[in-house]
């Protein structure tokens, strides 16, 4: 297996390798005009970013059906992945929009288009940026420290870009050509030059449209942290290309021709051919930089002393084990110690594919190096080391998901989709816990991805196979109430808490039958009892009532929730107090009886509960939030601690304001972030609530969104506060 198949596009194909220097100077100019908003569709723009970096879609359902027909689905495609990898967001069709909501997102430059039905991909037209090699494309700046450097300079304070073009093989070509701020083609010294090289599905546009290298170049320069010089951007070339356009720039610029003065970088291939033209040759380019070169050049030895002599810097790069140059730089790097060839490696980022963010950032470290003295020869910060290759088991050989070291998941199909167009893997990765379709590749007769880091936490998935669910039938685990989902742990510090307790040590789970008046029928719950639990002991436990939400059932605490393991260790812990912890089963057409009929009265006979509503606490989220709080609001008193998570109290008819207040220890509200689909309600309940007088808490909002991501953490935070007042 290639690396190329162990990880998704990235970007979206299509683009031009070569781009005429008459079609890249009328791109440059005219991309406005080619690409310019339909005024139908300009007057409210499809995508909104708020300070604190969501990202709102709202797209017109009258405007996709009338460029691309009847659809069933819609999503926005972009690098909101981990490592900042091409996935897919899905829209959720309300009313006449296609809409959702993204983030929060990390500082950066995202691009994106919209899909629906897999294949039907149109512009953002209310979007007026663009991207040269490729039409569909749209970006976005996501203000931020961390990418200060993407940011436009001040007007009139940064370089110039041009249109270099030349003859090569008697074809005229193109190249991008930034100047400095003040550059002077008389002046009475020449400047040093670097030359970019783009790479296979990398145009030389990419470098401003992607990845932002007029800006970086603008912001180093007025840092004060970059030697004026003129940067060449192209195509990636063969030897005699590279000639013929080091002749050009020669001849058309202000440049010194000898090799320390001579720079020549490169992404993917393009980084690759920098590094064969510096090994090759030595006396060409006194500085070298390769960002995820895709292959090793051959090495002689004989020529180490020849290359070290007069290859000043020699540095290299690459993203995590999601870069197909992971393991070229490392089989790479062997070879140069062999080879007794000095250079210098930035490390493995840890965060970074191989994409424009992961470029971006090599661009930052490489510029302010070149042409001077630095005294740091390190990698940047936080940069990890290179110690082996990656190679995920060969297919079929292990259940799926294989987790890999730092946090990477490599998702695997059965050989049941050979004839698939169109294969993702949809599960809680995205900022927060929302959902994000990660395309798989083909390998063979099945179909793979590597996705990460992923940071320790509980995640669930399900394959999507041209628009159909699947569960991974390679994955052992199950979700009662989701049949196509399958669950995973991801170990760590951070996910302590929804891990296994040792064995032994750890509370029970029963299943407790009850008669159900209002469904009429024999119903189930699940009963959590504490390590030691004493049937016999004098004084009665206290009780949590915990619901679950819509389309859910009372197993999905445990299979989803993680409510066992939560309440072990917060036990072990001695973070709880002994309590017994009831999940019924919510779905009734009357939640009151069945709750204070059904339910109660069983736990009351089956084990040793308190009747005493101080004793008592009833708990939900979403549906079973709502349920939490209508009950609150019928028998106030009843239960003297009460959570509703993601639901909101509604209106204000009929309360008894009194009567809650006196009876009722606790009132503790969460909610997640914008994400959830919840928070507008919520936020307006609260001022019901003001408006009433009635007295609660809330936890503030928690990252994350209508999901389990943010009632683990729910449910975290309030356990531990029950029976303590």
């Amino acid at each position: 297996m290639t690396t190329e198949q162990y990880h998704g596009r990235l970007r979206h194909p299509g683009v031009r390798r070569r781009l005429s220097a008459a079609f890249t100077a009328g791109v440059i100019a005219g991309a406005a005009v080619l690409l310019a908003p339909q005024p139908a569709a300009a007057d409210t723009p499809w995508l909104a970013v708020s300070p604190d970096r969501y990202a709102s879609f709202s797209v017109p359902a009258a405007y996709v059906q009338e460029k691309l027909g009847t659809v069933s689905q819609v999503v926005v495609e972009g690098n909101f992945g981990p490592s900042a990898a091409w996935a897919e967001f899905g829209l959720t069709r309300r009313g006449d929009v296609w809409s959702g909501v993204l983030g929060a997102l990390k500082p950066g430059l995202y691009q994106y288009q919209l899909t629906a039905d897999d294949t039907k991909s149109i512009k953002d037209p209310t979007n007026g940026t663009s991207v040269a090699s490729d039409p569909l494309l749209s970006t976005f700046l996501v203000a931020g420290d961390s990418a200060r450097w993407l940011a436009d300079a001040p007007a009139g304070t940064g370089g110039t870009v041009g249109t270099l073009t030349y003859r090569v093989r008697g074809e005229q070509r193109s190249a991008l050509v930034w100047t400095p701020p003040g550059y002077a083609a008389k002046a009475p010294k020449g400047y040093p030059t670097l030359f970019l090289e783009s790479g296979d599905g990398v145009a030389a546009t990419d470098w401003l449209d992607l990845g932002r290298t007029k800006q970086i170049l603008d912001n180093l320069s007025a840092a004060g942290v970059l030697q004026p010089m003129v940067v060449v951007i192209a195509d990636s070339a063969d030897d005699r290309e590279l000639k013929d356009l080091r002749k050009a720039v020669a001849d058309h610029y202000r440049v010194l021709r000898d090799p320390a003065h001579q720079a020549i970088a490169g992404v993917s291939e393009g980084g690759t051919r920098a590094l064969a033209a510096a090994l090759a040759t030595p006396r060409q380019f006194g500085y070298v930089g390769s960002f995820s070169g895709t292959s090793a050049p051959a090495i002689d030895r004989r020529d180490a002393k020849a290359i070290n002599r007069d290859v000043r810097l020699l540095r290299l790069y690459t993203g995590n084990v999601t870069d197909p140059a992971y393991n070229t730089t490392y089989r790479l790097m062997r070879a140069l110690d062999r080879a007794e060839v000095r250079f210098e490696f930035d490390g493995v980022d840890p965060d970074g594919g191989a994409n424009w963010t992961t470029w971006q950032e090599n661009l930052v470290d490489f510029l302010p190096r070149l042409f001077r003295h630095v005294a740091d020869h390190g990698p940047s910060a936080g940069h990890q080391p290179l110690k082996r290759e990656f190679n995920p088991p060969p297919a079929g050989t292990t259940p799926t998901p294989f987790v890999s070291e730092g946090g990477f998941v490599t998702f695997e199909t059965t050989t049941d989709f050979t004839d698939a167009q169109h294969v993702t893997v949809w599960a809680n990765i995205a900022p927060g816990g929302s959902w994000l379709r990660v395309p798989m590749t083909r390998d063979g007769d099945r179909w793979r991805a590597t996705v990460g880091p992923l940071k320790p936490w509980f995640y669930y998935y399900r394959l999507m196979v041209d628009r159909v669910p699947f569960k991974d039938v390679s994955n052992p685990t199950t979700v009662t109430s989701e049949p196509m989902w399958s669950t995973f742990l991801l170990p760590g510090p951070g996910a302590r808490l929804l891990s296994d307790v040792p064995a032994g040590q750890g509370g029970k789970v029963e299943s407790m039958t009850y008669t159900s008046t209002v469904a009429g029928q024999d119903r189930t719950a699940l009963v959590w009892t504490p390590p030691g639990y004493d049937p016999g002991r004098a004084q009665p436990y206290p009780v949590l009532y915990l619901q679950h939400g819509s389309g859910q059932s009372y197993t999905d605490w445990v299979e989803m929730g993680r409510a066992k393991q939560i309440l072990d260790h917060q036990f072990l812990d001695g973070d709880l107090t002994p309590m017994v912890v009831v999940m019924g089963n919510g779905n009734s057409a009357n939640f009151n009886k069945e709750l204070l009929e059904n339910i109660v009265p069983t736990a009351r006979a089956r084990y040793h509960v308190s009747s005493d509503p101080s004793q008592q606490a009833l708990a939900g989220l979403s549906m079973g939030g709502g349920q939490a709080l209508g009950v609150l609001r019928a028998y106030p008193g009843e239960f003297a601690y009460v959570a509703a998570l993601s639901a909101g109290f509604g209106s204000g008819t009929g309360v008894d304001v009194a009567a809650i207040n006196n009876g009722t220890k606790m009132l503790r509200l969460y909610v997640g972030d914008q994400t959830d689909f919840v928070y507008p309600s919520f936020m307006a309940s609260l001022t019901t609530l003001n408006t009433l007088g009635i007295r609660y808490e809330f936890d503030g909002v928690t990252p994350g969104p209508h999901g389990w991501d943010v009632w683990q953490k729910n449910l975290i935070d309030l356990a531990p506060r029950l029976f303590k007042r």
